[in-house]
């Protein structure tokens, strides 16, 4: 095995380690949901949408499409069965109109996932059209899991006395770019937990490079992004890591998204000085890796 090979297989093993983490964060915030019996206001949206990108990426690094990429299966494959017990505990607890709403999701997701399976086994002869085929598939539902944080910059929503980072998982890309623009904001880190961004860095970098030695653009372009955005979270940490616990206060209309929950209007009470201090020391233990 030589030099390239070894730094290959080497970075694939890192990006595998490294995602596993950033599938298994959520594991609180589901632990909350069968506690509590119910979703609250969690959505189930970004779970079914990383099992779709998931699957993709699994079925793309099966050796009768892709040669060489059989850490990219076994890492999303792992990713679509902990991402398959998420929803299936998320519509066992939703109310009925979000369960609908989530089914109906996860019936979309599956036929794209069993059409482009299909068409590549069926349609499709030659194993680079294959490739070429299940690999644009892949990448393009990677870089919107990426990009579909922007699409919240342009919607305000409303979080009353949001104390806590407990909902925050890696697998909810849209709460990211929110807690990015809320740092921004408040021009402190006190809301942003620090290894969920130096794991996303970590898991998207592994794989950029792996896509990279691989000569792979649809495993390296996707994660270039994911990688980009690791990046700017680590740098707002560097800017604003001294002002923790010293945040300029948000209006309404600026409070940072819980999961992304839905507007709760209930008024609630103020918390008392006391209870304001005790929550905000529990904010950087009760953050996801």
């Amino acid at each position: 095995m030589g030099g390239t090979d070894t730094a290959h297989f080497v970075f694939g093993i890192l990006g595998d380690a490294t995602g596993l983490l950033l599938f298994l964060a959520p594991l609180i915030t589901f632990k909350r949901i069968v506690m509590n019996k119910s979703t609250e206001q969690f959505s189930g949206i970004p779970y079914v949408m990383t099992l779709l990108n998931c699957l993709l990426s699994a079925w793309y690094g099966l050796p009768f499409i892709s040669p060489n990429n059989m850490l990219v299966s076994t890492i999303n494959g792992t990713g679509a069965a902990i991402e398959a017990i998420y929803v299936l505990i998320f519509v066992i607890y939703a109310p009925k109109k979000e369960k609908g709403k989530i089914l109906g999701l996860l019936t979309f997701v599956l036929s794209v996932f069993a059409a482009v399976a299909l068409i590549s086994m069926l349609v499709l002869q030659s194993k680079n059209n294959k490739k070429i085929f299940c690999g644009f598939a892949a990448a393009i539902f990677s870089i919107i899991m990426y990009g579909s944080p922007l699409s919240i910059m342009l919607v305000k929503r409303v979080v009353p006395n949001f104390r806590s980072v407990d909902s925050f998982d890696s697998c909810n890309l849209y709460n990211i770019v929110t807690l990015r623009r809320t740092v921004i904001k408040s021009k402190s880190v006190e809301y942003m937990p620090f290894f969920l961004s130096l794991f996303v860095f970590l898991c998207g970098t592994s794989w950029f490079i792996f896509g990279l030695l691989g000569k792979d653009p649809f495993v390296a372009v996707p994660n270039g992004f994911g990688s980009g955005l690791g990046a700017i979270q680590l740098i707002l940490y560097a800017i604003y890591r001294d002002n923790k616990g010293e945040a300029k206060k948000l209006g309404p209309d600026e409070s940072l998204e819980k999961g992304l929950a839905k507007p709760d209007t209930q008024q609630q009470p103020a918390a008392r000085p006391d209870e304001e201090k005790q929550s905000n020391t529990q904010l950087s233990v009760n953050g996801h890796v």
